[in-house]
């Protein structure tokens, strides 16, 4: 055991007298050491419930045969943060979350991690982090929301109260309307009801192999969350015991098959960030070309908010995740997962409960959700969830709006000051110059909610929720505080988007582009100390998953 180092011998008497002052008795000294990295906090609706899910997963623990030690990581919540200088720290806290657990983990010699997780950055952090250690570990997403009710229709935070902002500024809502509706729309505990980045993460963690089979739709509210919370901290004392450590997991195959069920369901944008920071984390490169690859040669068979008007719980009740994996078991790749059991096993075990939900007879398309654009406009890449574009906006052509930050285009948005068939342009919003790479909920749900979607495009070297919609091309690389294309754009100039052809453009040559750059100088960083002074610093492209340098 890796706990024998602070606990075997006569020189760690001393410590050994302060882990019984924890309460550890001597039996319990004598067991493997599990650490439950909770992001509990009473700020996130997600994280909420996971007070009780600890109490199961130290039962589990105990049950097993180890010995729990519960300890925090910082939960932020993107819905919360979004809009104002709050979300500059979401991405960046990815990072830290990696950081903290590695610290504590490896200070402490623990012998495995159960990883209590479920919003956004939160889980990929994790997940880094049981990469970069390589100790025995499990992944435990605390589940998503129930869909809210108002006037006899199921309701959602992102579809429903983001874009309610723009209906709201045009005059197509009253605000007792919209007071009402943001009571209704989150009723309780989870992650966001749609196929966010949170419940996105979930999915892909389950497709990996992390977490148990069922973990990833077992809604936040229910019993079978329990039970798996319970089988998880079980199931780690015997991964300590077999030494089923996260890269026999963590695979080329497992991060393929993962790629294939985000393409399947369309997933958040922001996938495209975190696999290949986790596959960093590994050993492993994922480059852009791969989900391209892969989307082109995999239907999207699922229609879940906010491409459709399906949620979570449909997901879950058509079958989870073990039903998508039922789809594709001549596609997957062979990949041992937490389970003890490899990925194809668990496709084969399953089908498909509801084939309005899960349509993978008649898919919405034949490619999946989506699509990374190049041009030189866009080097080294860009992303656009496709599963979420009407086909009619695929292409657009339009002149460039362009704002230096979120806040300016959106006072633009909301002024009405934005002109059918402009492409609105938001940059130095990308990992170096947000810093952190801002989500763009605010203006892209204020064009859904205004009725500009069908007229206008929005492009931006920052990135997008994964409730996001429309035409709508984050993570341009490389961005502009790094010098990229982006920065020598104008208002006026004639930008080309077709994502049928993959391809992202601006009507200039290359000498117009290399003309203007030699004029440009780097902008001063927006915040002159602090952790994310220092995170401008480190960080690298969206096109290499925005990891540290």
């Amino acid at each position: 055991m890796r706990s024998n180092e602070i606990k075997k011998g006569a020189v760690r008497s001393p410590n050994r007298c302060l882990l019984y002052g924890t309460g550890v008795s001597e039996r319990g000294m004598g067991k493997p050491f599990i650490g439950i990295a909770s992001s509990f906090t009473d700020l996130v609706p997600g994280h909420i419930s996971m007070r009780d899910l600890e109490r199961f997963i130290e039962r589990g623990v105990e049950s097993g045969g180890g010995t729990p030690f519960i300890f925090g990581v910082p939960a932020i919540c993107d819905g919360i943060a979004m809009g104002h200088s709050g979300m500059n720290f979401s991405l960046p806290s990815r990072e830290l979350i990696a950081d903290v657990i590695e610290s504590v983990a490896r200070a402490h010699c623990l012998d495995g991690l159960v990883l209590l997780t479920n919003c956004d950055k939160i889980t990929p952090g994790m997940i880094m982090a049981a990469a970069r250690i390589n100790i025995p570990s499990i992944v435990v997403t605390a589940g998503p929301m129930l869909t809210g009710q108002y006037k006899q229709k199921r309701r959602s935070l992102v579809r429903d109260t983001f874009e309610a902002v723009g209906q709201f500024q045009a005059g197509k809502m009253k605000e007792a309307e919209l007071l009402e509706l943001e009571m209704a729309a989150c009723p309780g505990v989870g992650s966001c009801q749609g196929l966010y980045t949170a419940n996105t993460m979930a999915c892909l963690t389950e497709a990996m192999g992390m977490s148990l089979t069922g973990c990833a739709t077992a809604l936040a509210v229910s019993a079978k969350k329990r039970r798996i919370a319970y089988e998880s901290g079980h199931r780690i004392v015997e991964m300590v015991k077999q030494n089923v450590v996260p890269r026999r997991i963590l695979t080329p195959n497992a991060f393929r098959n993962a790629i294939m069920v985000d393409m399947a369901l369309g997933g958040s944008t922001n996938t495209i960030l975190h696999l290949p920071a986790i596959a960093n984390e590994a050993g492993i490169k994922l480059p852009l070309d791969l989900f391209d690859e892969v989307s082109r040669h995999t239907p999207h068979i699922a229609l879940l908010e906010p491409a459709g008007d399906q949620y979570m719980e449909d997901l879950e009740y058509a079958g989870g995740i073990p039903a998508v994996l039922s789809c594709f078991t001549k596609k997957l790749l062979s990949a041992i997962t937490v389970n003890g059991k490899n990925i194809l096993e668990i496709a084969k075990e399953h089908e498909v409960l509801n084939k309005e939900v899960i349509k993978i007879h008649k898919p919405y398309s034949k490619e999946g959700g989506i699509a990374i654009l190049k041009g030189n406009l866009a080097p080294d890449g860009c992303v656009v969830k496709q599963a979420a574009v009407k086909d009619k906006m695929k292409t657009f052509t339009g002149k460039a709006r362009i704002f230096d930050s979120e806040e300016a285009a959106m006072n633009s948005i909301l002024k009405k000051k934005i002109k059918k068939g402009e492409v609105i342009v938001i940059r130095y919003e990308g990992p170096q110059g947000g810093p952190g790479m801002r989500e763009m909920l605010g203006p892209t749900s204020a064009i859904q909610g205004m009725g500009l979607a069908d007229h206008v495009a929005l492009i931006t070297d920052g990135r997008f929720s994964g409730g996001t919609r429309g035409p709508c091309i984050g993570h341009i690389s490389p961005e502009a505080a790094a010098g990229g294309p982006i920065a020598a754009l104008r208002d006026g100039d004639v930008i080309m988007i077709d994502i049928p052809k993959r391809q992202l453009t601006v009507r200039l040559t290359e000498t117009d582009i290399n003309v203007r750059l030699a004029k440009w100088a780097a902008p001063a960083n927006k915040f002159k100390f602090g952790y994310l002074s220092r995170y401008s610093k480190l960080v690298s492209s969206a096109n290499t998953g925005a990891v540290f340098k």
